[in-house]
């Protein structure tokens, strides 16, 4: 290919990006990466000198400034440093690291877990790991981009079935050749829609066809189950999940990922996934903060109530006032919007009103079904939940949306 002509379909690339951007601001469209400044405690946050109350925030149990987590990460700076000495494999392992796994491993009932630098690496070398040209890898439509990245880089024959469609997914792997390796992998809480994979329908089809399942939950930690453990104790199925995935960066406030497992499986994938052989260890201070939130989540079971009675609240009322907000059973709640301008219309009014609430639009979802996606937090309060409905709504009659 001639130089020119490439770095040209480059340029152009580059261009129509930045006049999308460009466009956006100039409608006051434009509500991404707006820094915080500070905490205010609960919920509340300062944006562009503002206090607003967070709608947009994946700390579902408000454990985002907990003073036991932060506290955890301060003794981890004095004691360790700031950073670590290189790769897990090599000078970058900590005492500290080996007990966050050990922390994870019991809270998810596996034998034991592996972490890596952020979620989205974690299930895209996990799956290049597991499977490859030969195999199959079979993943719901609605699958987060990290899964998709994943599948594709494996090199495995990659089928998409419908989404939550169990009858598809098993029409799909019944095809594909009995001696094949075969892997199947969904969200459990899927991330624009709040709604829940059928797990039980999901298990018994990988136990016909002996394919592995893999459950990505980073929405579902903190929000399913009675202690907050997730999919499996959501429906009372421990022991049905092989690689049990999930970010150390939403309910859990730090950065990073885990694949929880057999002890064979986590060996494994210690000497054979490319992101922890070639990746710098989590920092000292990340790793004691999320290990000091899975033992806050346990000691406080409040929070778990809190939570599910805030999002029965605010799934109820938006519904009350007329709007849909889609298959969502969980604390992510799309508000339907319709077309990307309406989206962006919305927002304006909730931000214009100290709502801190985004806009999903296309090509994140498909064209028409734009939406806001507001999370509901443990740390909301009920009359804040209800002043937040009393905007959106507002701005839903004006939008003619309800």
């Amino acid at each position: 290919m001639d130089l020119i002509k490439s770095n040209d379909i480059v340029a152009r690339r580059v261009a129509a990006m930045v006049n999308r951007v460009a466009g956006m601001k100039e409608n006051d469209e434009y509500y991404y990466n707006m820094p915080v400044t500070e905490l205010r405690g609960g919920s509340k946050v300062m944006v562009d000198g503002r206090e607003m109350e967070m709608y947009a925030s994946y700390s579902y149990l408000g454990l985002v400034g907990h003073p036991r987590i932060n506290k955890a990460a301060q003794d981890a700076v004095a004691k360790y440093g700031t950073g670590t000495h290189g790769v897990r494999t090599l000078a970058g392992t900590l005492d500290l690291h080996n007990e966050l796994e050990d922390t994870i491993a019991e809270f998810k009932q596996a034998e034991a877990a592996v972490t890596y630098t952020s979620g989205y690496v974690t299930n895209l070398t996990a799956i290049s790991t597991l499977v490859g040209r030969g195999d199959y890898v079979f993943s719901d439509k609605l699958n987060h981009a990290s899964i998709v990245d994943g599948c594709m880089t494996s090199g495995a024959k990659f089928r998409r079935f419908k989404h939550n469609d169990m009858e598809a997914l098993e029409r799909m792997i019944a095809s594909a050749p009995a001696d094949a390796a075969k892997l199947v992998v969904a969200d459990a809480v899927f991330s624009m829609d709040g709604d829940i994979i059928d797990l039980p329908r999901m298990v018994e089809i990988c136990q016909k066809y002996d394919a592995w399942l893999m459950m990505d939950e980073a929405h579902s930690v903190g929000v399913l189950g009675k202690t907050g453990r997730g999919i499996e104790e959501h429906f009372d199925m421990w022991g049905t999940v092989d690689i049990k995935m999930g970010t150390l960066s939403k309910t859990i406030p730090s950065v990073g990922g885990y694949i929880a497992g057999k002890k064979d499986l986590i060996t494994y994938l210690r000497h054979a996934s490319r992101a922890y052989i070639f990746s710098a260890a989590l920092p000292p201070a990340q790793a004691a903060a999320a290990m000091e939130s899975f033992k806050v989540i346990l000691d406080e079971p409040w929070r778990i109530e809190k939570l599910n009675a805030n999002t029965d609240q605010f799934i109820g009322g938006l519904k009350g006032r007329g709007f849909d907000t889609m298959m969502t059973e969980t604390a992510i709640v799309p508000v339907l919007c319709g077309a990307d301008e309406t989206a962006y219309a919305v927002t304006r009014h909730a931000q214009k009103n100290n709502l801190f609430v985004l806009p999903v639009v296309s090509p994140a979802v498909p064209v028409g079904l734009a939406r806001l996606r507001a999370t509901v937090l443990a740390s909301h309060e009920e009359k804040d939940i209800e002043y937040a409905m009393d905007v959106i709504a507002e701005a839903g009659k004006d939008t003619g949306i309800i």
